[in-house]
């Protein structure tokens, strides 16, 4: 047993350890603990935690790698999901805070006064999550694969007894406190070796300043290898891609219900705007040290692996071609590895890094522990975005209205354990990259929610038929689109199957507007309501007029 396997095993068990006990520390104990963690999180560790529930297995380990492969166009991953949250954190998240609901189903069947889109909207939770899910039960497969050198398959597996196990303990206090530890754990990890690699490379241990000049040493490989160049625009995909795929990444962050969800768990509208500007600033530390992550990856993979003796490749090689992740062939017989004959996935770049840079067995180890702390942490909180839809949304608001608090969490806890093991499955053998899968997510979330919640908060006349005919509509647009892009070869220019959401986006959008007009208007009461919404807590919509009410907390 060598000493990188006792480092990396010996981190991601105590991490592991913590994650378990403050699951068990923090078990929920009533419905309002498992659903929204007693309302109750102050703002900062909430922002913490929505970090971490964010910086999914596709953030840490897949978008790093996406943008080295895919150069300028890899940019659209991190523009569209730090944009979402400015969207979600202006638009929607305080103003679903103030309305008071568990969960996002249960805010669109209240608001639109129907238990058909109440359904629908719990129906469409369980299908975006699950996908989210796969994405992140894949990357724990990657970790724990290389950690203890088995094909991902079985590390994907291992992933999920864990994931079930505390989500089931915890509900969403357990992950939330939770989420913290992990949230704490990954950045550290992230932040560590591209410093690291920045000092390395540049002498200067700052990344965000000194990836500028790798950029340039880049572009004249490049131009030597005659291959396309990493800093033009549009050469791996279409303009109209780029913009489609940003603005997909973007809504879909708006409308995705686990993470929405997140902004339940504070006490009031004043702390949701609060959580929102303390994730950004969470969120910004990672997603502005990926680019020059994989500016260094790609620079060290040209210059340190690319021209070397087929033969005396480093140790380090091997261990990830038994992934899976990783060929390296000498497909012109010369002896010499080109360039052209490495074939690694996106999803290994970041975990593999480290290894290539040669940092030490220590920074390697909180590699792997960092990026099962970011797949555990967003698949804890999918779990329970898809236990609330199945226990509170379905199971209790529709089959079993008398139910008890014990019979809730019960089903709550099951909901969990199936939906794991059933993601699980499909994530032994993955559609997809994890960045691509949870494209897919995001773009479901974009033609759904986003419309749903959008015209649900700021347009008043939106009715019930209105959000019904959308979400069928959104629904069936964005997986139509995705099918046949992906499967079909059919796309509208030049826009794939990760784009897809802009069509089912506007398709609800339109659909909604168009039914709502043409049906009866929503009582004035929910109209009042919906204004409401939209001014700070302490202030409130009466009788056509904004009344200032002390008696409400700020």
């Amino acid at each position: 047993m060598d000493v990188q396997f006792l480092v990396s095993f010996t981190l991601i068990i105590a991490t592991f350890a913590l994650y378990i006990g403050i699951a068990i520390f923090n078990r929920a104990k009533a419905t309002s603990d498992f659903y929204v963690a007693g309302r109750g999180v102050p703002p900062v560790f909430n922002g913490m935690a929505i970090g971490a529930d964010w910086m999914s297995a596709a953030s840490f380990i897949g978008m790093a790698g996406t943008v080295m492969v895919l150069g300028y166009d890899g940019l659209a991953y991190v523009m569209g999901w730090t944009g979402g949250y400015l969207l979600l954190t202006f638009l929607l998240a305080p103003q679903l805070r103030k309305y008071g609901r568990y969960t996002v189903p249960e805010f669109i069947g209240d608001r639109y006064q129907s238990n058909i889109a109440r359904l629908l909207a719990a129906v469409a939770t369980i299908i975006i999550s699950f996908t989210y899910s796969i994405g992140q039960l894949s990357g724990s497969g990657v970790v724990i694969g290389r950690l203890l050198e088995v094909h991902t398959a079985v590390g994907t597996l291992i992933g999920v007894v864990l994931i079930a196990f505390y989500s089931a303990m915890g509900g969403m206090k357990g992950i939330t406190w939770t989420q913290v530890a992990q949230y704490l754990v990954l950045i550290i990890a992230y932040l560590i070796p591209v410093i690291f690699m920045a000092l390395q490379l540049t002498g200067n241990p700052l990344p965000w300043v000194s990836y500028g000049e790798i950029i340039g040493k880049l572009q004249v490989l490049d131009q030597d290898l005659g291959i396309s160049e990493y800093v033009v625009p549009f050469t791996e995909n279409t303009k109209w891609q780029f913009l489609a795929l940003m603005f997909t990444l973007m809504a879909g962050t708006a409308g995705l219900p686990h993470v929405i969800v997140r902004f339940y768990t504070v006490s009031t509208m004043k702390a949701a705007r609060w959580s929102g500007a303390w994730a950004l600033l969470f969120i910004g530390l990672l997603y502005l040290s990926a680019p020059a992550y994989a500016a260094f990856s790609r620079f060290i993979l040209m210059t340190q692996v690319a021209g070397s003796a087929i033969d005396s490749l480093p140790a380090w090689t091997t261990s990830w071609v038994d992934t899976g992740r990783l060929s390296v062939a000498d497909q012109n017989g010369d002896g010499i590895l080109q360039w052209s004959e490495i074939v690694i996935s996106n999803d290994i770049v970041v975990m593999a890094t480290p290894e290539i840079a040669n940092l030490g067995i220590f920074v390697i180890g909180l590699m792997a522990a960092g990026a099962m702390a970011a797949a555990l942490s967003t698949a804890g909180g999918l779990m329970i975005a898809i236990s609330a839809a199945l226990s509170h949304d379905i199971y209790y608001r529709s089959i079993n209205p008398n139910a008890s608090e014990k019979q809730r969490l019960l089903v709550g806890r099951w909901s969990i354990v199936l939906a794991t093991v059933i993601a699980g499955l499909v994530a032994l053998n993955p559609p997809g990259a994890i960045t691509q899968i949870v494209a897919w997510a995001f773009a479901l979330a974009s033609g759904t929610f986003f419309p749903a919640l959008l015209l649900g908060v700021w347009w008043r006349r939106s009715n019930g038929p209105g959000v019904i005919a959308g979400l069928i509509v959104g629904l069936s647009v964005t997986l139509g689109y995705i099918f046949l892009a992906k499967y079909g070869g059919f796309t509208i220019l030049g826009i794939i199957d990760t784009g897809a959401g802009v069509f089912g986006a506007a398709a609800a959008i339109i659909t909604n507007i168009v039914v709502s007009l043409n049906t009866a208007a929503p009582t004035q009461q929910v109209q009042d309501e919906v204004v409401d919404l939209r001014y700070p807590e302490q202030m409130s919509y009466r009788d056509g007029e904004v009344w200032l009410d002390d008696s409400q907390d700020s």
